[in-house]
């Protein structure tokens, strides 16, 4: 029996975007079997320049952003380039690209046209603002997006600094974005552009704190781990160092929570707002019970009593996590270990195929003329 095709093996996606968020978007599709063809300066791609590095010199954001595509250079300053690049676009199914709105058409890459010549191309434009209104030309970049969405404003300690995320949040979850996006308009049938930025993609992960403050003027505070919501609800520390997350998000769990920390009968703890009203308390209660226990004693009475809790672990606990292991969520691709797939579908699987390649690593091969995309 042959292994089933991955679900978008006849899928052809040209990459010509930098950095991180388009990139991201590309692997995804990449990760399940679509050909993807990165297209980057001769001068490389400034994702090879950012961060730590593999052993052959080329750096993991590359090798992670950019896995499982082919590798071409081309100059789009150059004619002959730029005709070869026009060429792929009039076979192809996406486009992705994270240039500055009015770049792109600059460049002679007009997506009307490109469209007209080739009605199904799907153009994937990634921005910081999106290709209109007053901050379409500002830079856009993930910190950018983190401040202005409202998301650092409630990020911090009580009465201490706004803090912006220590990952590529903005990046990431707009990689995700544009993905599903892009294959939603696949899925129509294509010939349409796709309009992905960083500001409105951070926007949807603010639940639902935009209608509450236009409900009820509501505006979240810094609260360090804790949420408005739901109490408690933070990271505490055990007596032997380790620190355990806790989560009390329905009432049922908030209640065995009360109840195993011995105050599930005090009225005040009893309902959503009555442990909101007395946060600081139940916070100091929490932090008191695990503070008199071992991570491994901690993590053992919630779940004895079906509450949620998780130890916090460092990437290293994380990559040694006998959950982690049994689900492959992490891969070795040609001596890096990365994150797996984003999703294990049961049909139709996809892969990683291979870490991001060096510069100019296909260029013999594409976009030749005997290159398969052009044997029609």
């Amino acid at each position: 029996m042959t292994d089933p095709s991955p679900p978008l093996a006849n899928l052809k996606v040209v990459d010509i975007s930098t950095i991180f968020a388009g990139p991201h978007c590309g692997r995804y599709l990449a990760d399940f079997g679509a050909d993807v063809v990165k297209v980057e300066q001769p001068s490389g791609d400034s994702s090879r320049n950012i961060g730590w590095r593999a052993e052959d010199g080329e750096t993991l954001w590359w090798k992670l952003a950019n896995r499982g595509k082919r590798a071409i250079t081309l100059d789009l300053k150059n004619h002959e380039d730029l005709a070869t690049l026009k060429r792929m676009l009039s076979v192809a199914d996406v486009l992705v690209e994270n240039l500055r709105p009015g770049k792109l058409e600059a460049l002679g890459l007009i997506p009307d046209e490109l469209i007209e010549t080739n009605p199904k191309l799907t153009i994937t434009r990634v921005t910081g603002f999106g290709q209109s209104g007053p901050y379409r030309n500002r830079p856009g970049f993930a910190t950018l997006a983190e401040a202005m969405s409202g998301f650092s404003s409630m990020s911090g300690e009580a009465g201490g600094a706004p803090l912006l995320p220590p990952i590529a949040l903005t990046d990431e979850v707009t990689g995700i974005a544009a993905a599903f996006a892009t294959m939603v308009a696949v899925h129509s049938g294509g010939g349409q552009t796709v309009d992905v930025n960083l500001l409105e993609t951070m926007m949807q992960i603010m639940g639902p704190l935009i209608s509450a403050w236009h409900t009820e003027g509501y505006l979240q505070p810094r609260l360090g781990s804790g949420i408005a919501y739901s109490v408690p609800r933070g990271t505490y520390q055990a007596s032997d160092g380790g620190w355990i997350a806790v989560s009390t998000s329905s009432d049922a769990l908030a209640q065995r929570v009360m109840e195993l920390i011995g105050v599930g009968d005090d009225e005040r703890f009893q309902t959503f707002d009555g442990r909101i009203a007395n946060r600081e308390e139940v916070d100091r209660l929490m932090a008191e019970w695990v503070r008199q226990r071992t991570l491994s004693e901690a993590l053992e009475s919630f779940e004895a009593a079906q509450a949620a809790a998780a130890p916090v672990l460092n990437v290293g606990e994380l990559s040694s996590d006998h959950h982690v292991a049994e689900r492959g969520s992490l891969v070795e691709v040609d001596g890096i270990v990365m994150q797996s797939l984003i999703a294990q579908l049961s049909k139709t699987p996809g892969s990683v195929r291979w870490a991001g390649r060096s510069l100019g690593a296909d260029n013999e091969t594409t976009p030749g003329p005997d290159a398969f995309w052009f044997e029609d």
